[in-house]
């Protein structure tokens, strides 16, 4: 009985050791960092990594908890407590902070990009500087970090080709608005439901279909409850690091820096990861058995151009936003 009770001690200061690196019980400053992706995803890897990092380079002064799969609180809940101080940092979608400050979920919006290349000339632009500095004034939040978190497809029971194929479709979407904007461009019954909460709803059919990049696709396991894997790319999506104004205020200069540089260093890691995979998993879901489908983009794209302007269907961006926007990463721009 002794010798368990010392194994288990020696494995969990060894587990502790692995994921907040050495000294942690000497750092001044103890941060929860909260999100809702697996620990397998390469977004909690390299948050993890980020972790072990600031601890080193702040010579153990900050030790950060990172709590994955929604364990805080699913993506709403953990944007309200970021300024209460109850979480000092979160990943989250671009479109969840546009909740506060509706022009930066502008790259939420479907077909908004054309391609990967686009979506990093606007990663890499004055835009989303202007956009960031927007969302920090009004919320006193600091978006310190943009990563790439793939390519949205379409999951369902059945093939799509062209958006008639999604007519009344009962789709779950991310209990965002401007998730909302898809749904109406392709005619489907959008249903907003917690991410922890998607695979049992696609299991027990109270939806027919969802909505996510491969890698998360692969990650949650969708694709053992969904037939067909319809490679609709019509959002490429993104998450924004962000720390909340409590733990900003608190950091010297020296500390925003170190913390700047290393959770951007962070998503620079995991956009990798997560553009490489999603190159790969079309050949690996078709080796699970299932219908990889390429619908008719072209009729996806004209569905959802007249709703990337429109108020009413969750634009909150101006017009020169988006002309800006769309300018980005053509010849002579």
């Amino acid at each position: 009985m002794v010798v368990a009770k010392f194994s288990r001690a020696a494995g969990a200061l060894a587990l502790a050791a692995l994921v907040f690196g050495p000294g942690s019980a000497d750092a001044q400053q103890r941060l929860k960092w909260a999100h809702v992706y697996e620990t397998n995803e390469a977004y909690h890897t390299e948050a993890v990594w980020a972790a072990q990092e600031i601890q080193r380079r702040t010579n153990n002064r900050y030790a950060i908890d990172v709590h994955a799969a929604s364990a805080l609180g699913n993506e709403q809940q953990i944007n309200q407590a970021l300024p209460l101080g109850t979480i000092d940092i979160i990943y989250t979608g671009a479109a969840f902070a546009g909740a506060s400050f509706p022009p930066i979920a502008i790259s939420n919006a479907p077909y908004m990009f054309r391609d990967f290349d686009h979506w990093k000339a606007y990663s890499e632009s004055s835009l989303f500087q202007e956009l960031s500095k927007g969302y920090n004034d009004k919320t006193r939040n600091q978006i310190v970090a943009f990563t790439y978190y793939g390519a949205r497809h379409t999951t369902a029971n059945k093939a799509i080709n062209t958006p008639a194929d999604m007519r009344a479709m009962k789709l779950r979407v991310p209990q965002a608005p401007l998730y909302l904007m898809y749904a109406k461009a392709v005619g489907a019954n959008a249903t907003p439901i917690a991410f922890a909460e998607v695979y049992l709803a696609l299991q027990n059919k109270t939806v027919d279909g969802q909505e996510n990049p491969l890698p998360t696709i692969q990650a949650k396991k969708f694709y053992e409850v969904q037939t067909h894997i319809n490679l609709t790319s019509h959002i490429f999506e993104s998450l924004v690091t962000v720390i909340g104004p409590t733990t900003w205020g608190r950091l010297s200069a020296d500390d925003k820096k170190t913390f700047e540089t290393v959770l951007k260093e962070a998503a620079a890691r995991a956009t990798t990861a997560i553009r490489n995979s999603e190159l790969q998993l079309p050949d690996w879901f078709k080796q699970q058995g299932k219908t990889v489908v390429t619908p008719n983009a072209a009729a996806f794209i004209e569905a959802a151009k007249p709703l990337h302007n429109d108020a009413s269907a969750g634009a909150g961006w101006t017009k020169d936003h988006y002309d800006r926007l769309q300018a980005l990463g053509r010849r002579g721009s």
